[in-house]
């Protein structure tokens, strides 16, 4: 399986080599964009279109609805693993005075 991420081409590096700068959350890239232009949709009419990037390759041009529900998805999903590594962490951990003090454990 593979993940696409949502990025937005903000620049064209080089239109023979149909390279472009795609920022994916703050943190700009060249990607290659041929599996996404064609006779219809050349690289230089790229600029401002949201596509999806795996491994510096655009794979597809996805409408901007879907790029930001995508990136909501994926935020929510590093929040959620955010809070698994926190308790990972916390398990077979013995209830010090720090904890009681914050209320997180008993008092006996």
């Amino acid at each position: 399986m593979c993940l696409g991420i949502p990025g937005q081409v903000v620049a064209i590096e080089s239109v023979e080599r149909k390279l472009g700068v795609v920022d994916v959350g703050g943190v700009r890239r060249v990607t290659n964009l041929a599996c996404v232009v064609d006779a219809e949709h050349p690289v230089e009419s790229c600029v401002g279109d949201w596509v999806l990037v795996h491994v510096g390759f655009a794979m597809s041009r996805i409408d901007p609805v879907e790029a930001a529900r995508t990136l909501e998805l994926l935020s929510e999903i590093g929040e959620l693993q955010a809070e698994l590594d926190q308790v990972r962490q916390s398990v077979g951990r013995p209830v010090g005075a720090e904890d009681r003090a914050r209320g997180r454990g008993s008092s006996t």
